[in-house]
Parts: C-alpha cells; sequence; structure tokens
C-alpha cells in the first residue's frame, strides 16, 4: 500500500473530499466524500491517476462496503458555465457532503483552496490524494462515477471518443469539436479549440 495518513486528526469524525473532471472539455465535475473507520485498510489504495482502471474498479465496491459514509455530488456543464470551474468543483465537493448522515467534525481537501462547508473546520492537502486514506477513497469513488458517466453519454454522441478520452482534451477530442461541432455536453466556456477558435454547435 502507498505510505498513506489514515486521518489527520484521530479523535474527529474526518471526511477525505476529491473531485474528477475539472480539466474536461465536456461532461459533469463530479466530487465524492468518504468517512473512513479506523481500522481501513486496503493495500491497493492510492491516487487514482496512479491506479489503473482494473484497480480503480477492485477498490471501489470494497470502499462503499467498509466505509462509514460515502457520497457523490454533480455539478453539471450548463452550472460549470454560469459559476466557473473552481466554485464548481467547490459546489461539487458541497453537495456530496450534504448527503452524508454521520456528523463530520473536520473535511480534508485535496488541493490548495476551498470553500468552507457549514462552517465545519477543514484543511487543504495539496497533492491529498496521495497523502491521505480518505482523500485517496474519494478520488476513486470520483473518478469511477464520473468515468461511467462519460461512458453513457459516449452511447449519444460516439464521435467525440468519450469512453476513451472521457471528455478530456486530446487531439482526438478537439478534431471531433472541429469537425462537428460542440455537444449540449460540452462546457462553452471553456477553450474547447485551440486558440479560442470559433466553435459551432453540433447539428
Amino acid at each position: 500500500m502507498a505510505n498513506l495518513k489514515a486521518f489527520k486528526y484521530s479523535d474527529l469524525i474526518e471526511a477525505g473530499c476529491d473531485e474528477a473532471g475539472r480539466g474536461c472539455l465536456s461532461g459533469p465535475v463530479v466530487a465524492a466524500s468518504v468517512v473512513l473507520p479506523k481500522d481501513f485498510m486496503h493495500p491497493m489504495l492510492n491516487d487514482s491517476k496512479k491506479l489503473t482502471e482494473k484497480k480503480r474498479e477492485i477498490l471501489e465496491p470494497y470502499i462503499r462496503e467498509n466505509a462509514i459514509s460515502c457520497q457523490v455530488g454533480i455539478v453539471f456543464e450548463s452550472e460549470i458555465d454560469k459559476i466557473n470551474i473552481l466554485n464548481a468543483s467547490f459546489l461539487a465537493m458541497h453537495r456530496s457532503l450534504s448527503k452524508h448522515q454521520v456528523s463530520i467534525d473536520h473535511i480534508l481537501v485535496d488541493g490548495n483552496r476551498f470553500h468552507s462547508y457549514n462552517d465545519i473546520p477543514h484543511t487543504c492537502i495539496v497533492g491529498g490524494d496521495s497523502k491521505m486514506m480518505s482523500i485517496a477513497a474519494a478520488s476513486i469513488l470520483a473518478k469511477n462515477y464520473r468515468d461511467r458517466w462519460m461512458r453513457k453519454l459516449h452511447e449519444k454522441y460516439d464521435i467525440y471518443g468519450w469512453d476513451r478520452n472521457k471528455g478530456y482534451p486530446t487531439k482526438e477530442h478537439r478534431l471531433a469539436i472541429l469537425n462537428y461541432g460542440a455537444s449540449p455536453y460540452h462546457r462553452m466556456t471553456f477553450s474547447l479549440l485551440p486558440n479560442n477558435g470559433q466553435v459551432r454547435m453540433f447539428s
């Protein structure tokens, strides 16, 4: 197992938060928050970006079955375009946190910024998904949820290769936008084409 810490404050009920899809051109931003028990352990647990899809799929049911609580929050493309991706990431985390039935004493957030949630103390940890178990678990749940979402969207718009690129700005994805236009699931405030090229809508 990676050298992950179980808790920052072992005497508090902590929720680890992370998001997936912040740098994508299409699809929602998804956040997860996870409260782990004191004895949680799995040898494969790590930052989702360091794991294969197969390992993430193995870990997800283990996390869901053994966590005290785990929840997911989503912010869709139209909301992202209205409030910007940073605020959307915070909102997705807030939405996930709002679903917990347990009382949370402290929030651990991957990254260096966060908007306070319900006056609960929080700690921002840069690279937290490779340092804290709860954040790593949240990164896996958020990544898996979003990947499944993008595979479903791919069934509607298979020209963009979302089953492979998951909405990230690959050459394949941008070429499809250039050739076919943007779908209703694209973030129109993002630079969909290089040099802010003019984008038409899919028809």
